[in-house]
């Protein structure tokens, strides 16, 4: 059974006994496995006697719409229609041509539902989407987290430093490890699938249907310009990069992670953020690798290492998928203004707000620092495999934030293009995590760090310079320098 305080009841209408399936609305866990969501919608389909509709819908009017954001969706639906055929469930994938196409879909589906289940995903045009639907629909329409290890509503507040949520986290997860999804929701189902209602299928064509028919990507309203990237999306990639990371890449993670020339992160984040990916999946096949027989301290220490008694690299790695991503999850699912200036902490707030007026040797606007058009080769290069790849080195991406703040003409600028360029061209933007990462660089779950200094304040510094002389990034920068310069002026630039 789904654990209770996972599920959210968003409405007050009824479960509909006459009606002729389950509807699972399917926004935010794009996978057949390992799926709370689609697992409570199964036990309702169980328990009611019916069929089960899937419908995974995307818009196309919301900002950040791409080829590039589309075509990784799209490579995941592929999967989810061999993954769906199945006994008792129809798969509906949709493509929106036009915002606003789609208007009409959700509610002609669940005019026939008995119930309706979607996903508990807290950030993004999201939540709002979900309450208007909450409040239009004649059926019960509940939502269901199946985010993270530990369920979202557990905590009782926003935590503010990765510390505090972390000792949280150990005193708490124990008592919800047990309780994991599926690995095959599906197996319960029996029957023939279900038909969906008359007219849908033509006012609203199956995606993969209209794709085999030749429609295209560039047929779609979407930002053609951002362009698909050769990581490929959907549970079959997703499946292989894990199996390849805790096969071959786990024992170099901790030493070598934030090494651009290594590139030993475990490229697992588009994955976890577009829901091809459960964190479930993550953290069984880690464990599975190590040993683990369950057994975790009974005192909670807020320790970064040790605490799960395994190896050193997937103690480093468990803290990223469980702590990190998780704080980013329990922040935006507390706080409304997740995503504004004011929700930083009111000492990086008063420390940026007095220096907004300092003077910036450096200005940059939004199309300069798109292009990398900078002064910094270091920077232009993360910027540019950003715009290339849709990722950005993990350590870089911190530099890249602490240098927009910089060289930007007030504090409130620097947020702006960051939310911009890291939503508009990161396969993982558009994320709790992504959130995180970005207000973490104008100091939020950090603390004053002096002396202080113009423009920053007390707000933690960093420079291409240290980085150079910390980190090994010789690759990297013959990778994505300048070609226009070339690789060995790009480095005798910086390493000067």
């Amino acid at each position: 059974m789904v654990p209770t305080d996972r599920i959210s009841t968003l409405n007050r209408a009824p479960v509909r006994m006459d009606g002729d399936y389950v509807l699972y609305w399917m926004i935010a866990a794009r996978r057949s496995r390992y799926n709370f969501g689609l697992q409570r919608a199964v036990e309702h389909a169980v328990r009611l006697g019916k069929p089960l509709v899937v419908l995974e819908a995307l818009r196309a009017g919301h900002r950040w719409a791409s080829a590039r954001f589309h075509q990784f969706v799209i490579d995941g639906m592929h999967d989810q229609a061999r993954r769906f055929q199945r006994p008792g469930v129809h798969y509906h994938p949709y493509l929106e041509p036009a915002n606003g196409d789609g208007r009409g879909l959700l509610a002609a589906l669940a005019a026939h539902a008995a119930v309706v289940v979607t996903d508990d995903y807290p950030v993004f045009f999201l939540p709002a989407m979900v309450a208007a639907a909450a409040s239009q629909l004649p059926v019960l329409l509940e939502a269901v987290d199946s985010n993270g290890l530990l369920p979202m509503r557990v905590a009782s507040k926003a935590h503010v430093t990765a510390y505090s949520f972390r000792r949280m986290l150990q005193d708490a997860l124990p008592r919800h490890l047990p309780h994991r999804p599926l690995e095959d929701p599906l197996a319960p189902l029996t029957g023939p699938p279900p038909s969906l209602p008359a007219g849908v299928a033509a006012r609203w064509p199956d995606a993969l249907a209209w794709l085999a028919a030749g429609g295209t990507l560039g047929d779609l309203a979407i930002d053609q310009r951002v362009t698909p990237v050769a990581m490929r999306g959907g549970e079959t990639a997703a499946r292989a990069a894990l199996d390849a990371f805790v096969a071959n890449g786990l024992p170099a993670y901790a030493g070598s992670r934030n090494h651009p020339d290594h590139d030993a992160s475990s490229g697992l984040s588009p994955y976890l953020h577009w829901g091809h990916l459960s964190s479930h999946e993550a953290f069984a096949a880690l464990m599975s690798r190590e040993g683990w027989l369950g057994d975790t301290p009974r005192r909670a220490t807020g320790a970064r290492e040790g605490w799960w008694g395994v190896g050193a690299a997937a103690e480093a790695f468990l803290d990223q998928l469980i702590t990190w991503r998780e704080l980013g999850f329990n922040f935006s699912a507390h706080r409304d203004d997740y995503d504004r200036f004011e929700s930083l902490p009111p000492w990086a707030l008063a420390t940026l707000d007095a220096h907004a007026g300092d003077e910036r040797e450096w200005v940059y606007d939004l199309s300069a620092l798109e292009q990398a058009r900078t002064h910094d080769a270091l920077w232009n290069a993360a910027q540019r495999q950003l715009v290339g790849e849709g990722r950005m080195h993990n350590y870089l991406r911190m530099l890249w934030g602490k240098k927009i703040l910089q060289w930007s003409a007030t504090p409130r600028d620097a947020l702006a293009v960051m939310i911009d360029l890291n939503n508009k061209y990161a396969l993982d933007g558009r994320d709790p995590s992504s959130y995180s990462g970005i207000f973490w660089v104008l100091g939020r779950y950090d603390r004053p760090w002096f002396p202080e200094r113009p423009i920053y304040g007390v707000v933690r510094y960093m420079t291409s310079e240290n980085a150079a002389r910390k980190l090994r990034l010789r690759e990297y920068l013959k990778r994505y320098g300048n070609p226009a310069a070339g690789a060995q002026e790009t480095t005798r630039n910086l390493f000067s």
